[in-house]
């Protein structure tokens, strides 16, 4: 089937980023106001009603080399669409024995909601694709999406069968996480996609210590203080991360981040179902003596930056969220993934002038900083501790803010945890008044414009 090389379906003026902003805004003014588009939203969905990945509009989807090409080639089929990665080929099997590929509810949100075009890259299927690629298209897009998948982060084996393996999606993952530069595409991470970004997390810190003692050397001073101040940064972030341990319930579950569970690690009690979101919070009571330290930071971050998050939890009293997973981030690794973040962003500052034309000028990339923006609740339990994080980034000379997202939730599916195609489309009423949606359409819409 031949592609489109437009992006628009129900309007052909809405082919832009502007409209679609507007669109997007227009939906989450209130929870009552009909589409802006609503006499071609209904007949969109009479004509398509049942279209899933492969068939018009959905048909953009990346099944080889040639097919990465075409897009190269034709910017305009994909520069105002949303990009959308599949770690798996489900997300899992919901109540109805149904095994769910969320990603297509995605796509029908985006084009009844905002006339957006979605565009899938399967990499259980298609394994390694060229990644410079890659990078270019996901960098100029609108936004890119990592959804769930049943596999777990925490267990190499269990990606056993698929063409990409846990190790290369952690690589995709990790160009994703470095990439959120000047005038790029936001990332918004789902269930797996929230826990392989942790995981890049704590790759990345640690290969930042590893790249900063074998090559700053050669390209600072051995006795000034930008070369003493990045190496003691160093030896402070290598200390805390292997003496770090993570609990539940008051057990250990690992120690250090060399640990497999060191980012994620099975949850307590998996989760299926309705939950409510409440802000983030922490006694302060750890075993690990620089636990204070790692919550103290984060407490900073939290007061620094605006949260969309946690401005819809307050604005929006009792939002209820959907859940489908059995593992969870610790929240441990994100409150050390914060500190350190912040502790190499201070210790490079003094020396960016010349890491900046350096082989270390990927370091310069890193986020600022990571929040854990809230946890969910049930029956007056607490359940995941970090549902939702917001990954920060700043311009060293302009002081722009961006910002990425990854949720543990997945809000692109309502209570029944089916796909749409398959429940049958809801409508942009029920759309509008899901608390799961509207988070999701808020954050791209303030990630967009960032």
């Amino acid at each position: 089937m031949e592609w489109r090389k437009t992006t628009s379906w129900m309007n052909p003026n809405s082919g832009n980023a502007s409209t679609i902003q507007s669109l997007i805004g227009h939906f989450l003014r209130d929870r009552l106001s009909p589409s802006l588009l609503d006499a071609q939203t209904k007949k969109f969905q009479q004509e398509t009603c049942g279209a899933t990945w492969g068939q018009p509009p959905y048909e953009k989807v990346v099944e080889s080399e040639a097919d990465l090409d075409w897009l190269i080639n034709n910017p305009s089929a994909y520069k105002n669409a949303i990009c959308i990665i599949e770690p798996a080929s489900n997300v899992g099997q919901n109540n109805a024995k149904e095994d769910v590929r969320a990603s297509s509810n995605i796509a029908y949100l985006c084009r009844v909601i905002a006339d957006c075009d979605s565009i899938l890259f399967p990499l259980w299927k298609l394994g390694n694709l060229n990644q410079k690629k890659l990078d270019h298209i996901f960098e100029t897009c609108l936004a890119v999406f990592v959804e769930g998948g049943y596999p777990t982060a925490k267990d190499p084996e269990s990606f056993a069968g698929q063409s990409i393996s846990l190790r290369e999606l952690q690589s995709v993952i990790e160009h994703l996480v470095t990439a959120r530069t000047h005038k790029s595409a936001p990332h918004i991470f789902i269930c797996i996609g929230h826990q392989l970004s942790a995981q890049a997390h704590v790759n990345l810190i640690q290969k930042a210590i590893s790249a900063i003692r074998s090559d700053l050397p050669s390209i600072c001073e051995l006795n000034s203080f930008q070369h003493n101040l990045l190496m003691d940064c160093c030896d402070q972030i290598e200390q805390i991360g292997l003496d770090l341990t993570i609990q539940k319930n008051g057990l250990q579950i690992a120690k250090g981040w060399n640990d497999n569970c060191f980012a994620v690690a099975l949850n307590e009690v998996p989760e299926v179902g309705h939950c409510e979101l409440h802000r983030y919070e922490h006694d302060g009571v750890h075993p690990s003596l620089c636990f204070n330290r790692l919550l103290a930071e984060h407490v900073e971050t939290s007061d620094t930056y605006n949260g969309i998050v946690e401005q819809s939890i307050s604005y929006e009293k009792d939002l209820n969220i959907v859940m489908f997973h059995s593992d969870e981030v610790n929240e441990e690794s994100i409150l050390f993934s914060n500190w350190a973040y912040s502790q190499l962003h201070h210790a490079l500052h003094p020396s960016r002038h010349f890491i900046a034309l350096s082989g270390l000028s990927w370091l310069l990339s890193l986020p600022r900083s990571i929040e854990i923006l809230c946890s969910t609740f049930a029956e007056g339990s607490k359940c995941t501790e970090v549902a939702a994080t917001c990954i920060t980034y700043i311009d060293r000379e302009t002081k722009e803010i961006r910002r990425s997202f990854s949720f543990q939730f997945h809000p692109e599916l309502l209570n029944d945890l089916r796909e749409f195609n398959v429940a049958g489309e809801p409508n942009y009423a029920k759309l509008k008044s899901d608390d799961g949606i509207r988070m999701l359409m808020r954050v791209l819409y303030e990630s967009m414009i960032d």
